[in-house]
């Protein structure tokens, strides 16, 4: 059985738990690996090790931080294959989903490079007889990750990339059902000349959460997962004056009206609702039709589409998707289709029991449709996390309007139209955080940033880019005069007053 352990200076001793956790291969259904899990004297280890650290690497020049940052964007590039299939094995997706889960990490990366114009400051001379005013932004000490199964590479490296290139040191906690390629990013983030110690990586679940939270050395903690977990996260955090940004769960709209190519809408929808078998903050679980002849188009367009869809293991290179994480996971996402069905949703098409031959152990669930579902099903209204679409029809453009915006998640929406005004009217109107305009995931580019509203995220700064940059740092702000050494008083420094 191979053994996946935390990745810390001096490795974890005799600080274990010896606790561990099973991480299964979802495409064959057999336990491929355990995980040690940590507890709060391992974690105490890593975090002596950083304060050692840190102080050095925040008084490196931002350019020779950056130029560790190219060397682990190089080693990424060269290691692409190597991550993407050690990713697909331990958590479902297919190896090229996996790679685009490697390269939209690697993007943050690619912005974390360009460190030296971010930290630049602002100056004003002479805002006063004599006086400069500058400011500087500086690190925080000691960050951490709490991230989630679904995005191993792409969520920490958002993290970690920002963290770090900033100037911090930094502790990541990665989910303990597919831990790998987190450590892999840190043995590969040492080789490209990080000092041992700035990124390290404990395993473990809430044990090593409240840990973390707890821990008087650690200044801020950032999190994906679920909706409840931020917020205990959040609140916890910030009871213990961390700075944390803590982002939760999603059920993503796609507002489509009569005016739409609905040939474009079902391409898009099949890739956003059944890629990644569903298991993304950013799918789009919801379609939302305006009017019944919209409805019913799209219906009829979207039936064979999905039947098309091709399930299969993770390398195998003609899926569409793979199988979920877990066999919990699977389980929960048949029981949310057991519940819409018997809250009066017409089951179109359904993936419950799904089998693939020769993988009968795997954990698949096949594409599922679900019409004729209604605001106050509690299908409707949580995350189902799966390969699961449901359709809610509307009447009219304000009724679809007032569905994301009324919903509990505010993650991400799109609309789907021609209708230049429709679509602007939309996109200022919706209480969402994240919209696309005939984009069915809009997740912003790295120089942009990255965060949902409502019980989707909890804290006031969003994921990377120069946001991210706010978040991992503190400002400084200096007021500076320089007297010329004159005795007779003429230059003292007045209080400025209204007089």
């Amino acid at each position: 059985m191979r053994q996946i352990d935390h990745f810390i200076v001096g490795g974890a001793g005799s600080a274990g738990t010896g606790r561990k956790h099973q991480v299964w291969n979802p495409s064959t259904g057999e336990v491929q690996a355990e995980v040690a899990l940590g507890d709060a004297a391992l974690l105490q280890k890593a975090v002596e090790t950083a304060k050692q650290v840190q102080p050095a690497w925040a008084a490196t020049n931002p350019q020779r931080r950056a130029r560790v940052m190219f060397k682990f964007k190089q080693l990424i590039e060269d290691n692409m294959q190597e991550l993407a299939e050690l990713l697909a094995s331990e958590h479902g997706k297919v190896v090229d989903d996996a790679k685009g889960d490697v390269q939209r990490g690697l993007e943050v990366i690619e912005f974390a490079c360009g460190i030296p114009q971010a930290l630049k400051g602002e100056y004003t001379n002479g805002a006063g007889p004599g006086i400069d005013v500058y400011s500087m932004r500086q690190p925080l000490g000691i960050g951490a990750g709490i991230t989630p199964f679904n995005f191993p590479a792409m969520i920490p490296m958002w993290m970690f990339g920002m963290a770090i290139a900033a100037g911090n040191a930094f502790i990541l906690k990665p989910s303990e059902r597919d831990p790998s390629v987190p450590v892999r990013l840190a043995e590969l983030f040492l080789e490209a000349g990080a000092p041992e110690g700035l990124l390290q990586v404990v395993h473990g679940d809430k044990e090593m959460v409240d840990a973390i939270l707890d821990h008087p050395d650690i200044a801020a903690v950032s999190f994906v997962g679920s909706s409840d977990i931020a917020q205990y996260i959040y609140e916890r955090g910030a009871a213990n004056h961390k700075r944390v940004q803590a982002f939760g769960g999603a059920k993503n709209h796609g507002v489509v009206m009569p005016d739409a190519d609905l040939d474009q809408v079902v391409n898009d929808l099949a890739g956003a609702a059944f890629g990644s078998a569903g298991e993304r903050c950013m799918a789009l679980p919801v379609v939302v039709p305006v009017g019944e002849d919209t409805a019913e188009r799209l219906k009829a367009k979207l039936i064979p589409a999905i039947n098309a869809l091709r399930v299969g293991v993770s390398n195998d290179p003609e899926a569409h998707y793979g199988p979920v994480v877990t066999p919990e996971h699977k389980a929960r996402i048949e029981s949310w289709i057991d519940t819409a069905e018997k809250e009066g949703a017409e089951v179109v098409i359904d993936g419950r029991g799904f089998s693939l031959q020769g993988h009968e152990k795997g954990f698949f669930v096949g594409p599922t449709l679900l019409d004729r579902v209604t605001t106050d099903m509690e299908s409707y209204k949580e995350e189902i996390f799966g390969p699961v679409l449901q359709i809610v029809r509307a009447n009219d453009f304000e009724e679809a309007l007032r569905l994301p915006s009324e919903h509990q998640y505010g993650n991400g929406v799109a609309i789907f139209t021609r209708n230049g005004h429709a679509a602007r009217e939309f996109a200022h109107r919706v209480n969402v955080g994240m919209v696309g305009i005939n984009v069915p995931i809009p997740v912003p580019v790295s120089y942009h940033s990255f965060g949902g509203w409502k019980r989707s995220g909890f804290g006031d700064i969003d994921q990377y880019g120069m946001e991210g940059l706010r978040f991992w740092t503190k400002s400084k702000k200096v007021t500076q005069r320089w007297p010329d050494g004159g005795g007779d008083g003429s230059n003292a420094f007045l209080i400025p007053t209204m007089g």
